[in-house]
């Protein structure tokens, strides 16, 4: 039985994660979505309150927290400004949770607690040019040579790929057994051989920055290898189950945003002599956005929740990312609506937050892959 009662500390995660977005990353987030620039002072601050390493252990530089707070900071943040979220998303979700759970002693202490503090930035590299969705289809590949291991490849709509110090790296390593042959390599920036390519021109999260990774004979030490050799991809697979509740976090922080910028403004806005918040066109609409808030906001507790037990997440986690990102996408469009011509404007932010709701369809796992994941876990023998 679920039951969504907050402590103290859920309540003091919200009230810091809201304070510091509305005080610190709002006044300057139309002008970095407007030039896309990088919020580096801001996610700087982020590690200061410890944001970045949520669900780590003091004993590895994180704050210690439940899956449920982290919920919580995700949305507040993303109700401002998905680009600074997704940053933190990518930190904690993907790389600290993969390095905190097949990591060694020595790889957490090198690795983990420079990016559970804040100090370090961190990214997940597994998509590739061919290899989107079907992420078995790798073609980056790693050869042995000496004890060590040199990579070659190609990694592509990389978050934090122009900002990240520590990349956790998918390669082929024996082509032969497929999937079963993939291995995930830690690799540090400013290895010989490692590149960064482009920073991407994105409709949205545009803050955020994107970008493809080369690899040509990258040298990496064999202790750098996380997990065993040739689990690469269940380490991959299992991370992203996570990381589609800060995904879904984020959607619902954007629907969340959308909605509370739509019952402002109607109650300023009017016509035909009163509140248009008074007509029962804007009422429905409202009614309609709030509901599915809601709704998405209970399906990423009860995943976060379940986490935090060590109970089985496959079908909680897509099904929070699957409803969550449809309804960010939903509510930010009624936002303009409700707005009328001022929502196809920037000053007034929905416009914006339509642009940064669509790529949470996509991005770590796509709405399409989340019907098969459902599925899959609802037909399982």
């Amino acid at each position: 039985m679920l039951s969504f009662q907050f402590s103290e500390t859920h309540e003091m995660i919200r009230r810091t994660a809201r304070e510091f977005a509305n005080d610190v990353i709002a006044p300057s987030v139309i002008e970095r979505d407007e030039n896309a620039t990088v919020a580096y002072d801001i996610i700087k601050q982020l590690g200061e309150l410890g944001f970045m390493g949520m669900m780590v252990s003091p004993d590895w530089g994180g704050s210690g927290l439940d899956a449920v707070s982290y919920v919580i900071a995700m949305e507040e943040i993303s109700k401002v400004d998905p680009a600074v979220s997704v940053v933190m998303s990518v930190n904690n979700s993907l790389v600290c949770w993969a390095l905190d759970t097949y990591g060694t002693d020595e790889q957490k202490e090198k690795f983990l607690r420079p990016l559970a503090s804040g100090e370090k930035i961190g990214a997940f590299c597994l998509s590739e040019p061919e290899a989107g969705s079907d992420a078995t289809q790798q073609n980056t590949i790693a050869v042995q040579q000496n004890g060590s291991w040199a990579i070659t490849g190609t990694k592509n709509w990389i978050t934090n790929g122009t900002i990240a110090d520590v990349y956790l790296v998918m390669a082929q390593t024996n082509r032969e057994l497929k999937h079963k042959g993939i291995s995930c390599f830690i690799v540090e920036w400013g290895t010989e051989g490692f590149s960064r390519g482009v920073k991407e021109n994105k409709m949205g999260i545009r803050s955020s920055d994107t970008c493809s990774l080369g690899f040509e004979n990258v040298k990496v030490p064999h202790t750098n290898i996380l997990g065993d050799v040739g689990r690469g991809f269940n380490i991959a697979m299992e991370t992203l189950n996570g990381g589609r509740i800060g995904i879904a976090a984020q959607a619902l922080g954007i629907a969340a945003g959308a909605l509370d910028a739509a019952v402002k403004y109607s109650g300023e806005r009017k016509a035909f002599g009163k509140p248009i918040a008074n007509l029962q066109a804007i009422q429905f609409k409202i009614a309609e956005m709030s509901t599915k808030v809601e709704a998405a906001r209970l399906l990423c507790y009860k995943a976060a929740t379940m986490k935090d037990k060590h109970e089985r997440i496959v079908l909680s986690a897509a099904q929070a990312k699957l409803f969550a990102s449809k309804t960010a996408v939903d509510v930010a469009l009624e936002a303009i609506q409700v707005h009328g011509g001022y929502g196809y404007v920037r000053e007034y932010h929905v416009e914006r937050m339509l642009r940064d709701a669509k790529i949470t369809e996509i991005y770590e796992g796509t709405s399409e892959v989340q019907h098969i994941v459902i599925a899959r876990e609802l037909t399982r023998a």
